[in-house]
């Protein structure tokens, strides 16, 4: 049995484990990079990218849908679903293939490719056989979708999104379950490649947004294209043949039953953890077996142990996972000196059409006597009128004594540059009134931002 030593062993090399293991070789410290699945990322294989991809077909559909309300007749678009799912594999394995590369290109003696559990304090068993000491552990091992047992009935036809960009084809219905972020860019870009979508969603909840106005307006622009049902309560699940039969209850009691092709559960992943028995370590640990750790270091208390990533539970977003990769491999350089650095202002953005975006803190958590909110509706502004996509409302929030910017939710139009904009703003501390200093061109959509700041002014002490 072969003993691997190391000053610093990083568990999963996604988008939180490769920024570690480079701040750790960074500081001039030993990094092993250990690997038990596929290597690419969750967000090049199964995340980000493909589902981008797929919603880059479904937007190239319905602008050939909606090109008639500018005097263009095209037709109704004809969808292959083949070479749909054809350019989402491709492409997708192109972003891995880079990813994939960059790990191939680490010095083989710093990597090990085999799941690990662990035996004790700073020793892991790999299932290659090996024993890895390390002075200190980074833990990003991401996390895996949660199907509900009422589902298990149904088989290879309940998927998650993850088996999604391996189809082969479209298939002609889909049950969504739950309206979160990938519920609602998913639904609506199957909808608007001609599948039949239903989407079912036990709450009120739909796509993480707090403030109830944006919520309804983005409930009213996307809700019927995805043939939304909120407050559904599922009664039986089954399967006859090749499709699943579902019944369900919706907030005014009637029962409704739908056959589809496939269910796609987002019912929410939970941290990859379960099989490394951390019970076996001195990790102090919560009631859902999970290390209890500091949130500004990513340090489980009192112990030479990072968490990173999604493993969190704190957030699910890219860049997000990037900057706790290189907190936590900087922190496990330095330990015992861990530090608590500066993070970037809170920021994400729903890829549907109309998008969707928050930036700041929720906004259930600010003080309703000591903010402002102003508020521009797109359905009423210039730019996004010519393009005939007025849908939509934008809030933006403001502290009422002083007038700091605190952050903003939305739906409407280019909702991801918007999102950035009034995230650099909030980084930088601005107030409304020195965003309002800055430049608006005439005609765009950033014009709209201009206007609820200014609403948000006028009501400013």
């Amino acid at each position: 049995m072969s003993t691997i030593e190391c000053d610093v062993a990083v568990v999963g090399a996604g988008s939180a484990g490769l920024p570690a293991w480079r701040a750790v070789q960074k500081a001039g410290l030993r990094p092993l990079l250990v690997e038990g699945g596929p290597h690419g990322t969750m967000c090049a294989r199964v995340g980000c990218m493909p589902s981008k991809l797929l919603i880059a077909a479904a937007d190239a559909a319905e602008h050939v849908r909606t090109a008639t309300q500018f005097g263009i007749h095209a037709g109704s678009p004809q969808v292959d679903g083949r070479a749909v799912m054809q350019r989402v594999r491709s492409e997708r394995d192109r972003f891995v293939g880079f990813v994939v590369a960059d790990v191939q290109a680490m010095p083989a003696e710093a990597r090990l490719d085999s799941t690990v559990e662990f035996l004790e304090d700073g020793v892991l068993q790999a299932a290659s056989g090996a024993v890895v000491r390390a002075s200190r552990i980074v833990l990003a091992t991401g996390t895996r979708p949660f199907v509900p047992e009422i589902y298990h009935p149904l088989k290879d036809l309940a998927v998650v999104n993850d088996d999604v960009f391996d189809w082969e084809d479209l298939p002609s219905s889909v049950l969504v379950v739950g309206s979160g972020v990938i519920g609602v860019e998913l639904g609506l870009a199957l909808a608007r490649l001609g599948v039949r979508v239903r989407v079912l969603n036990r709450s009120g909840s739909f796509a993480q947004l707090d403030d109830p106005i944006v919520r309804d307006a983005a409930v009213a622009a996307l809700g019927p294209a995805l043939s939304l049902v909120s407050h559904a309560q599922v009664q039986t699940v089954a399967r006859e043949g090749h499709q699943a039969v579902v019944s369900w209850r919706d907030a005014d009691g009637r029962s409704t039953t739908e056959r589809f092709d496939r269910v796609l559960v987002t019912a929410g992943r939970h941290p990859t953890l379960a099989d490394m028995h951390l019970e076996r370590t001195n990790m102090p640990l919560d009631e859902h077996g999970m290390p209890r750790f500091d949130p500004s270091t990513l340090q489980v208390a009192g112990q030479p142990v990072f968490l990173a990533g999604d493993v969190t539970g704190r957030h699910a977003i890219q860049h997000e996972a990037s900057d706790d990769g290189r907190l936590a491999g900087f922190n496990a350089a330095v330990w015992p000196n861990v530090q608590a650095l500066p993070r970037r202002a809170p920021m994400a953005v729903v890829f549907s059409d109309p998008q969707i975006m928050r930036v700041g803190q929720p906004f259930r958590t600010l003080d309703p006597d000591a903010i402002v909110v102003g508020e521009v509706d797109w359905t009423r502004q210039g730019r996004s009128r010519v393009m005939l996509r007025n849908q939509g409302v934008l809030r933006v929030y403001m502290q009422r004594a002083g007038g700091l910017f605190l952050g903003a939710e939305m739906v409407g139009p280019d909702a991801e540059h918007v999102a950035h904009l009034l995230a650099w703003a909030l980084q930088m501390k601005l107030t409304v009134p020195d965003m309002l200093k800055l430049p608006f061109y005439h005609p765009t959509i950033e014009e709209g931002i201009r206007t609820a700041l200014r609403d948000a002014d006028r009501q400013r002490i």
